[in-house]
């Protein structure tokens, strides 16, 4: 079965950065991030097609850069200018269609693969 591995969570001060890192066990067309926060519904952040095209929360545009290194099936996510909105769990997820559309799209519901989650606070 397909396993993802997240890993890079932890506190940072508003302002600060973080990297998180996903493992995936095979290649998958759309890897990408989404977070949950107490008492508020998923949310996708990031994602990244087959193609390398990339879809963006509009709270973290300009903040955050997700990336992926194919050879290696890890997804990445670069996280800058941390606020403490930012703080949430982090979900690592993936989907087996190739079609680009439903990977922008970033529905949970969508997606076939999740990782357990790792844990981001940001602090004031």
């Amino acid at each position: 079965q397909v396993q993802l591995v997240e890993s890079g969570g932890g506190s940072v001060q508003a302002g600060g950065s973080l990297r998180l890192s996903c493992a995936a066990s095979t290649y998958l067309y759309c890897m990408g991030w989404f977070r949950q926060a107490p008492g508020k519904e998923r949310e996708g952040v990031a994602h990244i097609d087959r193609l390398g095209s990339t879809t963006y929360a509009d709270s973290v545009k300009g903040r955050f850069t997700i990336s992926k290194d194919n050879a290696k099936n890890t997804l990445f996510l670069q996280m800058n200018s941390l606020k403490p909105e930012d703080t949430a769990m982090y979900y690592c997820a993936a989907l087996r269609t190739s079609d680009r559309h439903t990977c922008a799209r970033q529905n949970p519901a969508d997606f076939d693969y999740w990782g357990r989650g790792t844990q981001v606070t940001v602090s004031s």
